[in-house]
């Protein structure tokens, strides 16, 4: 693993200047201000609030002082006190702070509210577009850590941009305030009052963009560590971590990780902290420098104790203010850094499909593969090369190979989940890429081997095969009736409201082959799905099963097209067409018998497998 280097080149974000990267704050005032934009008008309104009344207090402060001094030498010469106007500028005091605080209060109070709703909101629109994108950009390792570094950091960045930027005007304000007190004593007060925050404001812009660079570089080990977190602790990998004893392996792996991260987070923090020290020394002497001329004008009798109060009051929390107002620069700056992996993460292009037609020219044509071929992104070899098919309404075709022949890979083309890099793919004469996603989805019915268990109820689980249908326990019943599973859920404790799987509280976990009929009855859920895929959905089930089940399955689609993958050719056999494919490429084709005539690859196998049961 490369060690991290900050000197070496920077992230495509940070080459665009410290001033480059600022064009996202415009984007994160929009989407706090589409969030609620009540909330962030209130919050506008008190920042400007808390960003004037500091210096009225400083300045009322003054004035009390000088009101003490002024009733105590009449004390002194009349004998008589008057502390009318003491009280008076002290209770002005006291309503100014209680609208600080107020001010303060009501800040935290909105931050708070659309922390929580922004959050809400950031975290949507990553998986917004999570369902937009193409399955073969969810294979690519660069996707996922622009995926990962927008849902580590990237929520939680617009709304701190956002309070950034209002701390930032408030901070600008009070300075301001302060500034205009504060001339009156020495306009070089102020400059100094400036210039002394700017050394540990360079360097904190600096370090911003090195843990940045950070960030972006160990994407790939977070990664890895999140994935060996799953592998430990989920209950799908825990009988092989326990049985192999992978657990102290990994385990160690992952403290390996943490160590190699650590080593140089480690390393920034003390570069970052110790120069941040060594240069907060200079707005140190700068204060006490103030502090002492201060001093000195009150000795020189050029200013009033209570004005001399507070211009001290003025430079500590002048002095705080820019530190503030460069802090909330450096901050932003970060912040901009940040979200651009998440606009990066939400500007990735999706595929462009055509006009979206909802049918074809030629009825009833069945599904035609012409010269199509595809090959995986950063492949060598094709996973498919110039297939020619042609599949008529109410034939079933199987698909025979070993694996990694291209089978699957066929299937995912005919779904669209992937696109042929040359040839074409039609159904009912009109180009897959021309048709609208949901009606063409309609159209087919398909249950991959490897589906997804899903931590629902029975019903839900079968109704994910149509989502306008999802809550239909009529079509769930009729479904699962036709899936072979309606036995298996009649056996359950509370039928379809059962819930399946161990992460909620009354799970049952169900066995391989009873999964599969689930998975099985999601394929007739979509009544008007005329093209139905199974991928071998059945290799958990024994041979008699899955014979009786396939039998069920040709009399439920006599009017339809059925493709089916299996490795067992007792099962193959009952298909019409037999295509048999290896290494991506068509290499026989027929039915049962004429590919047992022909004894070639089909007939080899075959009988390597019948010889096997004899």
């Amino acid at each position: 693993m490369a060690h991290f280097n900050p000197l070496g080149p920077p992230p495509d974000a940070t080459r665009r200047g410290f001033f480059g990267v600022f064009r996202y704050s415009r984007r994160a005032m929009e989407l706090v201000w589409a969030t609620n934009g009540r909330l962030t008008v209130a919050l506008a309104i008190l920042t400007l609030v808390a960003g004037v009344l500091p210096a009225a207090m400083a300045y009322v402060g003054a004035l009390i002082i000088d009101a003490v001094l002024a009733a105590t030498k009449i004390a002194k010469e009349t004998g008589l006190i008057n502390m009318s106007r003491v009280f008076t500028l002290v209770a002005i005091e006291a309503l100014i702070v209680a609208a600080l605080a107020g001010a303060q209060r009501g800040i935290s109070l909105c931050q708070s509210l659309l922390r929580a709703q922004l959050g809400q909101r950031v975290n949507v629109m990553i998986l917004e577009k999570a369902i937009k994108l193409e399955l073969a950009q969810f294979e690519d390792s660069e996707f996922y850590d622009k995926l990962t570094r927008a849902r580590r950091e990237a929520s939680s960045r617009p709304l701190s941009l956002v309070n950034r930027t209002f701390g930032l005007g408030q901070n600008v304000i009070s300075l301001i305030s302060y500034g205009v007190l504060l001339v009156q004593f020495s306009p070089w007060a102020v400059l100094i009052l400036v210039l002394a925050g700017l050394p540990a404001f360079v360097a904190e812009t600096r370090f911003s963009s090195d843990a940045f660079t950070l960030f972006r570089w160990r994407s790939p080990e977070t990664r890895m560590q999140i994935y060996l977190e799953t592998v430990i602790a989920r209950e799908d990998n825990v009988k092989e971590v326990k049985l192999f004893g992978l657990g102290p392996l990994l385990l160690e792996r992952y403290r390996d990780i943490f160590r190699r991260l650590y080593k140089a987070d480690r390393a920034l923090a003390i570069r970052r902290d110790g120069w941040g020290f060594v240069l907060g020394l200079i707005g140190t002497a700068a204060l006490y420098g103030a502090y002492a001329w201060t001093a000195f004008a009150a000795v020189a009798s050029r200013i009033t104790l209570g004005q001399m109060t507070m211009y001290l009051m003025l430079f500590r929390q002048g002095q705080s203010a820019v530190s503030a107002i460069l802090s909330a620069i450096g901050g932003m700056y970060e912040d901009n850094l940040y979200l651009s992996t998440l606009y990066e993460y939400l500007e990735t292009p999706a595929k462009q499909t055509g006009s979206g037609q909802l049918s074809g020219p030629v009825a009833h044509d069945g599904v035609r593969f012409e010269a199509v071929s595809f090959t995986y992104p950063g492949a060598s070899q094709p996973a498919l090369s110039h297939i020619d098919l042609h599949i008529h309404p109410g034939e079933s075709l199987a698909l025979v190979g070993e694996n990694g022949s291209g089978k699957t890979t066929l299937i995912k083309l005919l779904t669209r989940l992937y696109y042929p890099d040359e040839g074409r793919i039609l159904l009912d004469g009109l180009d897959l890429n021309e048709w609208d996603e949901d009606a063409l989805r309609q159209r087919i019915g398909v249950i991959f081997q490897d589906f997804s268990r899903y931590q629902f109820l029975v019903g839900e689980n079968i109704g994910v095969g149509d989502v306008r249908h999802f809550e239909d326990e009529e079509r769930w019943k009729d479904a699962a009736g036709k899936g072979m599973a309606d036995g298996l859920v009649e056996g359950l404790p509370s039928g379809y409201a059962t819930q399946l799987g161990k992460w909620f509280k009354n799970g049952m976990e169900l066995s391989g082959g009873q999964w599969q009929k689930i998975a099985l009855s999601r394929a007739f859920m979509r009544t008007e799905a005329d093209i139905l895929v199974l991928d071998e959905p059945t290799a958990a089930m024994d041979a008699a099963a899955e014979a009786t089940i396939f039998e069920h399955f040709r009399k439920l689609t006599q009017n339809r097209i059925a493709i089916l993958i299996s490795h067992r050719f007792s099962t193959v056999r009952m298909a019409s067409q037999i295509v048999v494919i290896e290494n991506g490429k068509v290499i026989e084709r027929g039915t049962h018998e004429d590919l047992m005539t022909l004894d070639g690859h089909y007939a080899n196998l075959f009988s390597l497998q019948a010889a096997g049961y004899q």
